[in-house]
């Protein structure tokens, strides 16, 4: 037994270190495999609801990795399209703006010179329109990746499962559910939760401003979806923005109007309709706690942080409760079962 033991703590060690050298190695597609592990577990009960419809493993799991492709495409392809073809309208949203902007507090007065400003944001469109154009080959193969990935988890799931529950002592299981079922909840509450928002707020964002006479309407309409990722900001930036540069333009009653209508209908309604009826289907964390997460995990580690921080928070919340009601967590049932069903899973799957 305390070979057995002493087997384990190697084996863990071994993981540990593998990880870590594989986190080296493989640094360039880090972000996509961790992309693809969440998105594969936030699928995995659609995956089970075709299944459980009567279909084979490899039909759902062929139909679910194609449904999670075409909906990265829509949701990236579009916005980059947008942005890229119509960054000349952003420009001229910006060279709308006053030489000079006079602020005036008091007896203290500064002029604000909005040529610097400009010159600045048109090259740092420009970059990033160069920027995506040669990076369209690497982009296609970590596309690949995401979709090898995505679809080999989802092929054998109950390997994943087996893993865990090896690894685990026998009255740890109940543990892991309430983890499982937490990271599901937080991964759900960011993709599908947000997602549905940030469509709803674009459509929502373009009817207003093209009623109110933008230019770029449906430009502003897709940067205005895309902040809806930011929380308690949002899209109440572009808002603030147009209403700001309308002022600064002599356009008072633009500026009031889309200032007043605009945090109303396109800063709060979306959030107010469309978030309460998909969250209700997952615990998603407190605002407050999901901004903490948000902020901190992408100033550490990077566009990926907007998921792994609300992630490590939700983990962190859940840990503190599972302290808090210790002694009402019951044993599950003994690893080795879990092996024997996810072992017997993949079999009936037809995989050995």
């Amino acid at each position: 037994m305390e070979s057995d033991f002493g087997k384990t703590r190697l084996l863990v060690l071994a993981l540990v270190v593998l990880t870590a050298l594989s986190a080296v190695v493989l640094a360039e597609v880090l972000y996509t495999v961790v992309f693809a592990i969440t998105v594969a577990y936030t699928l995995f009960p659609f995956w089970q609801a075709i299944v459980d419809r009567g279909y084979s493993r490899r039909i759902a799991t062929s139909v679910v990795t194609g449904v999670a492709g075409l909906a990265l495409v829509g949701a990236v392809v579009p916005v980059v399209y947008v942005l890229y073809r119509r960054r000349s309208v952003l420009l001229d949203i910006a060279r709308e703006l006053p030489e000079r902007i006079p602020i005036v507090v008091g007896e203290f007065s500064y002029t604000i010179e909005t040529t610097p400003l400009i010159a600045a944001v048109g090259a740092a469109l420009r970059d990033a329109a160069l920027s995506v154009a040669s990076a369209a080959t690497v982009l296609s193969l970590k596309g690949l990746l995401f979709a090898i990935v995505v679809y080999g988890l989802l092929a054998r799931p109950g390997s994943v499962r087996a893993v865990a529950a090896g690894l685990a002592p026998t009255d740890f299981y109940d543990v892991l559910e309430r983890y499982h079922e937490r990271i599901h909840a937080t991964l759900v509450g960011i993709y599908v939760v947000q997602a549905a928002t940030a469509a709803a707020t674009s459509v929502v964002a373009y009817v207003v401003f093209a009623l109110l006479g933008y230019d770029a309407a449906l430009t502003l309409a897709v940067v205005a979806g895309v902040l809806q990722f930011v929380p308690v900001v949002g899209p109440s930036v572009v808002i603030v923005a147009l209403a700001a540069t309308d002022v600064l333009a002599g356009n008072v009653p633009r500026a009031t109007i889309v200032l007043l209508v605009g945090l109303v209908v396109v800063g709060f309604l979306p959030d107010a309709v469309v978030r309460p009826r998909l969250a209700a289907m997952t615990g998603e964390l407190p605002t407050t706690l999901y901004f903490v997460g948000f902020v901190g995990g992408v100033l550490t580690i990077g566009p990926l942080g907007f998921v792994l921080g609300p992630l490590a928070v939700g983990l962190l919340v859940e840990t503190v409760e599972l302290l808090s009601t210790v002694p009402e967590i019951e044993d599950g049932p003994a690893p080795e079962a879990l092996t024997d069903e996810a072992v017997q899973s993949d079999r009936e799957a037809g995989i050995e």
